[in-house]
């Protein structure tokens, strides 16, 4: 989940030590291409094979294409294309064929070269129902099946010239659902109410215009911090619908923060090891250094 950030994707790596986990901020940071991904992801899992490992896992966060430059570049053109009453005439086109016309003809040479080497059914997902602001729904781009097929076609590569020996055969899962309803955890649940009784504080004394806000979350609840932040110093100027408009900013990951550090430092050990680990169920009744447990995100940013 989250379509312009990879803090789930973060987290479930700090909770679980998965194999590989794509951050989009940093694929953006290195301007890293689909050919380097793929090559990234295909080292591990060629390190794997050739010890016996035939196994592992990757987590990929929904919005990841977006971070790379050269499809963020071609997606932005793409909502270009189809701003306005535009994306009426697209739909009205009889079949693909006419619509792949329609798409030619309106990118640039280097957007079009993109999006020619994409499987057609990714093709597809690039031009299906719009979100309300007119942009295109990355979270239904299947990225996972994407870099799975280019995985698989660098592998056969790297078997033929002899320096891949395992086997590779990928299952997919989309846990976007999943992560929506999960039941919440103690912190979870105490966060929520602290913000919406705050939010009511706010609106008793008149203070519009304000987005509740409570800090200190990672020290027990009673030493939580109420207060409120103007919805405007939240905001800035992004292209919705072909216009700039004021929306609030996407908090992104932290590449120099603590977080996505432990995450560097461990990466690379568990990419070649078996080392997952199981966080357990959701504990709601005992200690509260077991049950009020912060994430994992927030415990490294305050240690």
């Amino acid at each position: 989940m989250g379509r312009s950030a990879s803090h789930v994707a973060l987290e479930c790596a700090l909770e679980t030590q998965p194999n590989i986990c794509l951050i989009g901020e940093e694929v953006a940071a290195k301007k890293m291409s689909l050919a380097q991904i793929t090559n990234y992801i295909a080292d591990a899992v060629e390190k794997r094979g050739n010890n016996g490992e035939n196994f592992g896992v990757a987590i990929i966060p929904e919005g990841i294409v977006e971070f790379v430059p050269e499809f963020s570049a071609l997606i932005a053109e793409i909502n270009e294309l189809l701003a306005g009453e535009k994306t009426a005439a697209f739909n009205a086109l009889p079949d693909w064929n006419a619509k792949y016309d329609f798409i030619k003809a309106g990118l640039s040479a280097d957007a079009f070269k993109v999006f020619d080497i994409l499987p057609q059914g990714i093709q597809q997902q690039l031009f299906l129902e719009r979100d309300p602001h007119g942009n295109v729904q990355v979270s239904l781009i299947e990225s996972e099946k994407l870099f799975s097929e280019m995985v698989k076609a660098e592998l056969a590569k790297r078997k033929e010239a002899g320096t891949y020996k395992g086997k590779f055969g990928a299952q997919h899962h989309f846990f976007g659902y999943e992560g929506r309803c999960a039941f919440p955890s103690n912190f979870d649940a105490d966060y929520c109410y602290s913000l919406g009784f705050n939010a009511f504080m706010l609106i008793q004394y008149g203070f519009t215009g304000y987005l509740s806000k409570v800090s200190n979350i990672s020290k027990p609840a009673d030493e939580w911090i109420a207060g409120g932040m103007p919805i405007t110093k939240m905001m800035n100027m992004e292209r919705r619908n072909g216009q700039d408009k004021p929306v609030i900013r996407k908090a992104l990951v932290e590449l120099d923060g603590k977080p996505f550090k432990f995450f560097e430092a461990n990466r690379e050990k568990w990419a070649v090891e078996t080392c997952f680990t199981y966080p357990g169920a959701i504990q709601y009744y005992g200690p509260a250094e077991v049950c009020d447990l912060t994430t994992r995100t927030l415990a490294l940013e305050h240690s």
